[in-house]
């Protein structure tokens, strides 16, 4: 079936209807690789699409794996129980596969830079992507020294503060982090591939592991088969809520900590501009790594909730392996010498994580930045098609892990990392609302689904899922302190504390557009669905994507089947 490219008539009629001034950075948002076309110099404004297809596959893999596995679902699994953990994960995992599929009918049709950013001032209005733009940066801008701190704590698992003082290794990290991005897109693929792959790998191992211990294969020859699920119970009754009340609200608690797990998914969108190959290589990844997040997450959670009875008291109390509920598994089936491993997985996962949230963090200023919604040095390039200006104001972000030193700081520090996952779902959130304004501008301009790269199921429905989802979680995710009898606001320091970082990034969302829809872009209302532009940059992309060879050998076709 042939891909959607719009006839010299269509795009005379596109041109007609498309109004300049509501989407100024569709004529702009696409730049293209002028190697391509015989020039030897590259405009020190645009991306370059550098990275491979195996780059691709691995980097929303490795934005998305990380700590929440290893160590949140051992929170969860101690307020919701074993089913009330899969079951929170199963859910909030339908929310992503309905956010990817959306998003990737999307991106592979318009693999664009700047993403979903872009998209949705292609599609919905300038003041919805400010909106989007801005909350998705400041999600990542945060999320990059609270990964830097988790690094230095994890690394006391060996070296004790005492004996060296955590601005060492938080140094040492923001060194790393900051020259991998400073080399250009295709050294940050390279070298997330390989973190994704090692973390990939320890995921499968443990879960492989997993099933083994439940099965008796182990020191101790415990089988423990359904144990945990009969004592304590598949749900915890929450703050010892009677009935079924009180399993709900456990339930509900997992599912409001969950996303802090799938946050990340949707950063292959942020790589498009960079792809080669863009519609095929983006349109795999993204099929694939839905797949494999939500195999690793609904497996690994099943899988802890056997191994683990919910009532263990090492559950999340610590940041380091010590808390992770398959380190607590492995020491209780009498193995050692496997949580050094577990930890230096974790560490693994923060400083990959870390890496690829400076990433993104530059790559959405950078959108913001074309889209005329950030200062215009940030689009600046060099040769390579490195944003330097928007990597080192992104980079300077991460001095704010030294906050961590000190106890108090480290709690007020810790406030503001916890606003990343309300910020995450409010980009969901954006994301759905966009596909829903796509979907209704195909069907009023009579453009064939069938005929995109890409047709997502269950459509706008899945649109409007994650759309209404998002907005009910966030809406509730401050809810527990509520179940605290004596909580009074500004009283009690941890739970006001918990309120308000909860819910600044679910005001500050709606703030951000209000403030853009009314005073930036007064005169540009959302664009009508007869008016969006599926034209600008297609021939750009179109000459950009290839038939790829066919793989020749077993080994190529498992390679290929891998990435």
């Amino acid at each position: 079936m042939s891909t959607y490219v719009p006839t010299a008539d269509q795009n005379v009629i596109r041109e007609k209807r498309f109004t300049p001034s509501l989407t100024s950075a569709a004529h702009h948002a696409i730049e293209p690789n002028e190697h391509l076309y015989g020039e030897d110099v590259i405009p020190h404004h645009t991306l370059v699409r550098q990275m491979e297809a195996r780059h691709i596959a691995m980097i929303s893999i490795g934005g998305a794996i990380g700590t929440g596995l290893f160590l949140g679902s051992g929170t969860s699994l101690a307020d919701g129980g074993p089913l009330g953990l899969w079951l929170g994960y199963i859910f909030v995992g339908s929310i992503c596969y309905a956010m990817m599929v959306s998003l990737g009918e999307m991106v592979s049709f318009l693999p664009i830079p700047g993403g979903h950013i872009a998209l949705a001032e292609r599609f919905v209005s300038p003041a919805l992507s400010f909106a989007m733009g801005w909350i998705y940066w400041y999600n990542w801008v945060i999320a990059i020294p609270a990964e830097l701190s988790a690094a230095a704590v994890i690394i006391n698992y060996w070296i004790s503060e005492s004996r060296v003082n955590n601005a060492v290794w938080i140094t040492i990290c923001i060194i790393v982090v900051i020259g991998i991005n400073a080399m250009g897109a295709r050294a940050y693929g390279e070298a997330e591939f390989w973190f994704a792959s090692i973390k990939v790998l320890t995921i499968i191992g443990l879960i492989i592991l997993g099933i083994l211990l439940d099965l008796g294969v182990g020191p101790s020859h415990d089988r423990i088969g359904l144990r945990y699920l009969k004592h304590p119970g598949l749900f915890i009754q929450y703050h010892k809520i009677p009935g079924t009340t009180g399993r709900f609200v456990g339930w509900w608690i997992v599912v409001t900590q969950a996303p802090y797990s799938f946050i990340g998914t949707e950063i292959v969108a942020i790589a498009a501009g960079e792809a080669k190959n863009p519609r095929k290589t983006i349109l795999k990844a993204i099929k694939r790594v839905y797949v494999r997040i939500l195999l690793f997450y609904i497996l690994g959670t099943l899988i802890i909730g056997l191994l683990v009875p919910s009532n263990n008291m090492d559950l999340g109390v610590q940041s380091n392996a010590f808390s992770s509920p398959f380190v607590i598994a492995i020491r209780n089936a009498g193995i050692s010498g496997l949580p050094s491993v577990i930890n230096a997985a974790i560490l693994t996962s923060a400083w990959s994580a870390a890496s690829s949230y400076l990433y993104t963090a530059s790559r959405a200023i950078y959108g913001l930045a074309k889209s005329r919604n950030a200062p215009s040095f940030f689009t600046h390039t060099r040769d390579s098609g490195l944003p330097y200006y928007a990597v080192a104001f992104c980079g300077a972000f991460t001095a704010l892990a030294y906050m961590g030193l000190s106890s108090g700081s480290n709690k007020v520090f810790g406030w503001f990392s916890n606003m990343t996952s309300i910020a995450g779902l409010m980009t969901w959130c954006g994301i759905g609302i966009t596909y829903v304004r796509f979907h209704a501008g195909l069907k009023v301009q009579e453009i064939d689904r069938d005929r995109l790269p890409f047709k997502s199921p269950l459509q706008p429905f899945l649109g409007w899922y994650v759309v209404i989802s998002t907005i009910v979680i966030g809406f509730f995710s401050g809810f527990s302190v509520f179940l605290k009898d004596d909580w009074i606001f500004l009283k009690d320091d941890w739970s006001t504390a918990k309120f308000v970082t909860n819910y600044i990034p679910y005001i500050l969302f709606p703030m951000l557009y209000l403030f853009a829809r009314y005073f930036m872009y007064r005169d540009a209302p959302p664009v009508a669905a007869s008016d969006m532009d599926f034209v600008s940059g297609i021939a750009e992309i179109e000459a950009e994507s290839y038939e790829e060879d066919p793989p020749k050998t077993v080994v190529e076709r498992v390679w290929k089947w891998l990435m």
